[in-house]
């Protein structure tokens, strides 16, 4: 079972507008959301799914709205959740920024995708590019007899439109790992853990078939490759986008599939391995007679020589209680945000293999604040081009049309941060 109705209420807990899918809830139920929400908040135990009666409610907050999903028998709760955040995702896509302003500019096109988006309580067409065929933004002239669903709603491959040409044929192709890292204070690795995924800008022609070739350490031991030269992955929690066949890639590890028009994520993944850090911070901190403080920070890059590390942040924890502030970099400038009680030094070039420093000069109060609390740690966020640390390839990129048009596949890889942190106390 799926949802019964479907609510988008204002920060205060009042329905801008409702869908009633099944009839089977009373839309009175929805005045003991926020009252339940408010007692949560209160006692600590807030929850995603709150109940009144025989009656549940799942929901999300979204910007300054609330957006709630009600029903009456044991729900699929992970496909109503996964349904509320494709919806903020359409919203977002017709309206750009999804707040209570745009919902109150756009109540006809709003209850039109509530419409189009669920059916009798279940999920229905959730491609925002194939609701912008036929729902718009501009008015809607009546024209009788002309009323037509688009082909694309009722073809097998619902996400793709027919009869799309382009001049020049091109598939981009983007390769993009997030490292998440936690390291203590003695320099061991407490996190270490690889986020990819792989993006794909489409311009092709017709309805052509592709297929992508990945150093996939599976793929190599079925054909025979495990033991070459050729470096391999082994890929965790791969998710797929709804166009990629799936019994083909569990059959032989093929990913074959018919590409939506434009930009959309191909595919996920996870890797669970020790990444030596990237970029390896060093903190020292002074304190001279309660007056001030020094502190002094080296920034390594960890990486090869050849690969730049670009838009580089370090976030340096100091006391809250600090204040007149000096710095002096080697490189990158530094700068005081005193409402986060943190130092940025900003980096725009860090080649690999390259030392930086930097030092920090504060004034203290002369009564001492006792910090019972330890320090957070340091924060880095960084970018690296035509880099992947998992060392994950596209191998191939095959793309067929029953034209036989020659199309260019362009692969860029890009290594950026995550929640990459490094403890000094």
């Amino acid at each position: 079972m799926s949802a019964s109705a479907v609510f988008i209420l204002d920060v205060k807990g009042k329905p801008l507008i409702s869908r009633n899918y099944k009839g089977d809830v009373a839309m009175s139920e929805i005045e003991y959301f926020m009252p339940l929400l408010m007692q949560q908040e209160e006692e600590g135990v807030l929850a995603p799914l709150l109940s009144h009666g025989r009656v549940h409610f799942l929901w999300i907050k979204h910007s300054n709205l609330y957006l709630v999903a009600t029903t009456l028998k044991n729900a699929n709760a992970s496909l109503v959740y996964s349904f509320l955040y494709k919806a903020v995702e359409v919203f977002s896509e017709y309206f750009k920024e999804l707040e209570e302003e745009s919902i109150r500019d756009n109540f006809v096109i709003v209850y039109e995708l509530l419409d189009e988006l669920m059916d009798f309580g279940f999920p229905q067409t959730t491609d925002s590019k194939i609701l912008q065929e036929y729902i718009t933004q501009q008015s809607n002239k009546l024209e009788t007899g002309k009323s037509r669903v688009p082909p694309t709603v009722t073809n097998a491959v619902s996400w793709r439109s027919e009869g799309l040409k382009y001049k020049k044929n091109e598939v981009f192709i983007d390769v993009i790992e997030s490292v998440n890292l936690l390291v203590n204070a003695n320099g061991s690795v407490l996190l270490s853990e690889i986020v990819g995924s792989i993006k794909l800008k489409v311009f092709l022609s017709g309805m052509p078939e592709l297929r992508l070739g990945l150093n996939d350490r599976v793929l190599f031991e079925l054909t025979g490759l495990a033991g070459s030269k050729n470096k391999s992955v082994e890929l965790e929690d791969v998710k797929f986008h709804q166009c990629v066949r799936l019994s083909r890639f569990d059959n032989d590890r093929t990913i074959s599939f018919i590409p939506p028009d434009g930009d959309f994520e191909l595919m996920s993944y996870r890797l669970s391995t020790q990444v030596k850090p990237l970029i390896w911070i060093e903190s020292v901190i002074e304190k001279f007679s309660h007056s001030r403080v020094e502190i002094m920070v080296k920034a390594k890059g960890q990486f090869k020589k050849q690969s730049v590390a670009n838009s580089v942040e370090v976030s340096v924890p100091v006391p809250s209680d600090a204040d007149s502030p000096r710095f002096k970099t080697s490189v990158g400038s530094a700068k005081y945000v005193p409402e986060k009680n943190v130092v940025i030094w900003s980096i725009k070039s860090f080649p690999g293999g390259k030392e930086y420093l930097m030092r920090a000069h504060f004034g203290l109060p002369s009564v001492e604040k006792e910090e019972v609390e330890g320090r957070p740690p340091i924060g880095v966020k960084f970018e690296i081009p035509y880099f992947t640390v998992s060392g994950i390839q596209v191998r191939y990129m095959k793309i067929i049309e029953k034209s036989g048009y020659q199309a260019l596949p362009w692969v860029r890889y890009i290594t950026q941060s995550g929640d990459y942190q490094l403890r000094t106390t």
